[in-house]
């Protein structure tokens, strides 16, 4: 199970580290890198045919705003990738979310929210469960324990 996290720049890797985290504890492998569609697009070229070669069976790319990552893997390979367009000061992430939303048809792209960290880690877990029976049972887990967690909120302000 091997996941590549692959951000536009190295101002997203704080945030890329949540989505590293959430992996980590599912047991997942994780290769992250830094890499530009735009500013480095032969490397990303050249990534995509290496880490398939190591195993990679999902991208999951971060990008803000022109975010044309998660479309440029996405051309370049027949696995899922997942976009998760960051946050910016110029246009709140609208900008980012767009680009990486509105993929032409053949090239798709799973588009979580802006700054949507947790869920993108979570939905390669899902992608990835279809292949590793022991992630599905680490996801029921952890949506029980999301539910367990609501429950008891709901309790205490039950009890006031």
């Amino acid at each position: 199970m091997k996941v590549a996290i692959v951000m536009g720049s190295y101002s997203d890797y704080e945030m890329g580290k949540k989505t590293e985290g959430v992996l980590q504890e599912f047991g997942v492998e994780v290769e992250t890198r830094i890499l530009s569609a735009h500013r480095t697009p032969e490397e990303v070229r050249f990534l995509v045919s290496e880490e398939e070669e190591k195993g990679i069976e999902v991208y999951i790319a971060i990008a803000g705003m022109a975010a044309h990552l998660a479309g440029s893997l996405a051309a370049m390979t027949n696995r899922p990738v997942i976009g998760i367009p960051m946050k910016s000061d110029t246009l709140a992430g609208w900008d980012a979310l767009l680009s990486t939303v509105q993929m032409p048809s053949g090239v798709p792209v799973a588009t979580v929210a802006v700054n949507g960290m947790v869920n993108g880690a979570l939905l390669a877990v899902q992608i990835l469960g279809l292949k590793y029976s022991e992630l599905n049972g680490k996801m029921k887990a952890y949506k029980e324990e999301m539910r367990k967690g609501v429950l008891d909120k709901d309790q205490q302000i039950r009890e006031g």
